[in-house]
């Protein structure tokens, strides 16, 4: 069937900046710390050990400086940020202030009596330190010492497994019985296994299987307001599944909601968290291809056979260094002779019992993918059908401890939904065209952005790719916009009539406008739902 040529950049009304509040959403993972003027510590110099402490001086100061204390407030403003608000307390002096960060770092300032300084610190580690702040008066030679401790705001990531944590057909994790409609699987994840406590993310790969009726699923965190938002979406007979990245309560579960009419069984295998002391930090990649068994790339020319493994080399190779700790894929599955999964794990072990992606005969689908890296920098991956079914591989990031983006998750929110009015974007994706959005707080120290792409009403067949975009949004309103390179690298697929969600990992580019492109030839709705981002600062 012949097609017109690709259409060029899109119409303004296709290109919009996120009203979404992003400080907002994050406000929960910036704690707040303070240490009463109480707690200060005061000593007299050796030098002033005999002076008078309360004799009223000619200015009206009272000698000796009785009352010298402080007063100290902070709050992460970043993920690696720390913003201090030092309150001094004290009589008309020359004053000398040393603020040490607890990294082996100090700031000195003066100041000339009471007065609230404030600064601000960023910490190369993840972790938790206790910040000294000291303050001389060399006059009435007395010195006072208050101390914070505090723990910066972003989480590095941990690999795990893959390991299955639920089951609801078997009694792994949840009773052995469906999800009922409307109702929750209520799953622990902090002190499971090998994962601690305190974790304050984890990445799952989420299934929902024999559904007899359309719904979708919505994983949160125990104890916070259940979102609008929703992770996977199925019609019935299917089973689907789809990566999320997902806050831990506080009490260390997390919840996910049958969002549908009827009952249905849901399975979630972990591959790694997150949590507020260094580990693997992550730097995100244009979208890279690494495996392609239709064209021989990455593995042997032709089709992964029935209950096949292969394995393929990752550190090292387009971009992404050695001695990485995991890697973010997009993993597409095409051609399958009938029903299977795919599992992704580390190379050098064996298969786990876990699923990547699940896939029907015929079926294309994609699916995220977090998994760690073997010793020998590969991963490995396995067909679960009894029949041939092609893969392909794209590499969207990776972790290491030499990456300092650190995660910061926020309260799920809707970016866009192309069948509102009120939407930044409203109409439908045309086929072959893309929509710019810039993303919400946007600044330079973000390194990605965790999304949930969500196609419906779909039309015909199509896929779609998510990069980001080399202009700023005002290129496109003055009409100044260069026209992006079309990706190759696909996000997910679909076929006419389905609704498809996959997790998204995607970089910012230079100006933070990410660009969804409708590969396919008709026209489909989107929804983005915002779910974390990574900071490097």
């Amino acid at each position: 069937m012949a097609h017109a040529a690709d259409p060029g950049k899109p119409a303004t009304n296709r290109v919009a900046a996120s009203a979404a509040d992003l400080d907002k959403a994050a406000a929960s993972s910036f704690k707040k710390f303070s240490s009463p003027a109480d707690r200060t510590v005061r000593k007299s110099l050796p030098a002033g050990e005999n002076k008078a402490a309360t004799v009223q001086s000619a200015d009206g100061a009272v000698a000796g400086n009785p009352n010298l204390a402080m007063v100290l407030n902070a709050s992460g403003d970043t993920a690696h940020g720390l913003k201090l608000d030092t309150e001094i307390i004290s009589e008309t002096a020359s004053l000398s202030i040393t603020i040490e960060w607890g990294d082996g770092k100090k700031d000195t300032t003066t100041a000339g009596g009471s007065t609230t300084l404030s600064n601000s610190h960023t910490y190369a580690e993840l972790g938790e330190y206790t910040v000294k702040v000291t303050v001389t008066d060399t006059a009435n030679q007395v010195e006072v010492v208050n101390t914070l401790p505090i723990q910066t705001a972003g989480s590095d990531f941990t690999p795990y497994g893959p390991t299955r944590l639920l089951d609801t057909r078997s009694g792994i994790g949840a009773a052995k019985a469906k999800v009922p409609a409307r109702g929750t699987a209520h799953l622990k994840v902090g002190g499971n296994g090998g994962i601690p406590a305190g974790v304050t993310a984890v990445v799952l790969n989420v299934t929902a299987t024999n559904t007899t009726q359309a719904g979708h699923v919505t994983v949160f965190g125990s104890g916070h307001e259940q979102p609008i938002t929703s992770n996977v979406n199925f019609e019935a007979g299917q089973t689907v599944p789809n990566l999320v990245i997902v806050p831990v309560g506080k009490d260390g579960y997390v919840d996910l909601f049958n969002g549908g009419w009827e009952s249905i069984d849901l399975l979630a295998d972990v591959t790694g968290y997150f949590t507020r002391s260094a580990a693997s930090g992550y730097s995100s990649m244009t979208p890279t291809r690494f495996v392609d068994s239709r064209e021989g790339l990455g593995t042997v020319k032709g089709q992964v056979p029935g209950q096949g493994v292969f394995s393929t080399q990752i550190s090292g190779l387009r971009g992404v260094p050695q001695g990485i700790s995991a890697v973010a894929l997009n993993v597409t599955v095409t051609n399958p002779k009938e029903a299977g999964h795919v599992t992704v794990f580390p190379s050098g072990q064996t298969a786990p019992s876990t699923s990547s992606v699940n896939f029907t005969a015929g079926q294309t689908i994609a699916n995220s993918v977090i998994v760690p890296v073997g010793a020998d920098g590969k991963i490995s991956l396995r067909n679960g059908a009894w029949a041939g079914a092609d893969v392909i591989v794209d590499v969207v990031g990776y972790y290491s401890q030499a990456s300092n983006g650190a995660y910061m998750p926020l309260s799920p929110g809707r970016l866009l939904d192309s069948r509102d009015p009120d939407s930044p974007i409203y109409g439908e994706l045309p086929g072959r065209m893309y929509f710019a959005l810039e993303m919400p707080g946007y600044e330079p120290g973000i390194a990605g952005y965790v999304l949930n792409t969500t196609v419906t009403n779909t039309q015909g067949p199509g896929f779609l790719s998510v990069a980001p975009d080399p202009n700023r949004i005002e290129d496109y309103w003055d009409e100044t916009a260069i026209e992006p390179a079309r990706p190759n690298a696909s996000t997910l697929n679909w076929t006419a009539g389905k609704s498809v969600p996959n997790l998204v990992q995607a970089g910012p580019g230079q100006y933070g406008v990410v660009d969804f492109w409708n590969q396919g030839w008709e026209p489909t709705d989107l929804i983005v739902d915002m779910f974390g981002y990574y900071e490097t600062k």
